[in-house]
């Protein structure tokens, strides 16, 4: 099992880094070119999210990316620190007591959202120390550096 680990400051000019880092593991470990865009997007997403939930409650500690490359999964972690109060905003289907039909939704739901839309697999943690967003994408999803052979189109 391999695992990439990147610490940022929750600013969000790193989070266009992030991305470039997490396209090049995946490029490394085989991941589709059909799907790179999908792990770019959802990261961006995820670290954004992280990002505006460190800036909204004043956290200076950094956000952190763990992608890991095991032989059946290619797993993306993005940890924030954020309150576990604000735990119910931050799980896909879950509402916010105070939450009004007529409030705006946040960056946070938003960016989950837009997540949901592009992977399958994604599980939203919070505790008391923050929360991680997991996305992971099946050995189904990794191409030719796995050993599978290209697939070749013939007309």
């Amino acid at each position: 099992m391999a695992t990439v680990e990147l610490r940022f400051s929750a600013l969000p000019e790193h989070v266009r880094t992030a991305r470039l880092v997490a396209a090049a593991v995946a490029r490394r470990a085989g991941v589709d070119e059909a799907i790179l865009d999908e792990v770019r997007l959802a990261v961006g997403e995820a670290c954004t999210r992280a990002v505006s939930l460190h800036v909204q409650h004043g956290i200076t500690e950094p956000v952190r990316v763990a992608l890991t490359e095991t032989p059946d999964r290619f797993t993306i972690e993005v940890g924030d620190h954020a309150p576990s109060e604000d735990a119910d905003a931050r799980v896909p289907g879950q509402s916010r007591p105070e939450a009004d039909a007529d409030d705006e939704p946040t960056t946070a739901d938003m960016g989950l959202a837009v997540i949901s839309g592009l992977v399958d697999d994604v599980e939203v943690h919070a505790g008391a120390d923050g929360g991680v967003l997991r996305m992971s994408w099946p050995a189904e999803a990794l191409g030719t550096a796995r050993g599978q052979a290209p697939t070749v189109l013939r007309s």
